[in-house]
């Protein structure tokens, strides 16, 4: 299927938007190794998927929380402080010009994250890049984990457009699989991946930076 120049771009938010900085101080700061947080990060992952597989619910700031438990030392009031730090997360460099090539083309932009409401709006604010962005969508919000299909097709249904004419734009490959599947524009730039998995189907989109992404994107042909 030929994919064309979508209507609205909805971007994943942890490390592909915010840079994760500021939870890794934390967990500096308490003592424990920068290494740990992809770590934590992934188990994550791991334990909110695998329980929103199995009908067991649980809200992003929950799972981090016990990934942390689970992979370090960490008491609970020092894991809180640690969980804390997601509220003072800034976009990374190059979010700012992408976004305004995408709004300067016409292209609406939402945000979509399983992570914790108010997370992505609080930081691009901290980026100054607030109105460039037309919504911040969470799936908390109907209690699922990309990549969820369902995740997608709310999104999507959310913002008003049929799935073939959103684009999923996230620096990890399970996440752009997902949105592929539920019949979006999936693309995927590295940021916290080298290389794209190579078990999973191609992206439609990809590129070497988010640049090169959204240039991608605003150049597939208009329906």
């Amino acid at each position: 299927m030929t994919r064309s120049r979508p209507a609205v771009v909805a971007f994943d938010v942890n490390e592909t938007l915010l840079d994760l900085a500021p939870v890794r101080a934390a967990l500096i700061e308490a003592g424990e190794p920068a290494t740990l947080l992809p770590t934590v990060f992934a188990r994550t992952l791991l334990t909110g998927v695998a329980g929103a597989a199995v009908g067991s619910w649980c809200r992003f700031r929950e799972a981090f929380d016990a990934a942390l438990a689970q992979e370090s030392d960490l008491g609970p009031g020092e894991r809180a402080d640690v969980l804390a730090a997601f509220g003072e997360l800034a976009p990374h460099s190059d979010v700012e010009p992408a976004l305004r090539r995408l709004v300067g083309g016409g292209i609406r932009v939402v945000t979509l994250t399983h992570g914790s409401p108010g997370v992505a709006e609080a930081g691009l604010e901290r980026g100054g890049i607030g109105p460039l962005v037309e919504r911040s969508l969470s799936s908390e919000a109907i209690r699922a984990w990309k990549p969820a299909r369902e995740v997608y097709l709310w999104a999507a249904g959310a913002c008003g457009v049929p799935p073939e004419r959103m684009a999923l734009v996230a620096a990890h490959g399970w996440d752009v699989l997902g949105a592929q599947r539920a019949g979006l524009t999936g693309a995927w730039f590295p940021r916290s991946e080298r290389v794209y998995p190579g078990v999973y189907e191609s992206p439609h989109v990809t590129a070497p930076d988010l640049a090169g992404v959204v240039d991608a994107l605003l150049a597939l042909p208009v329906a």
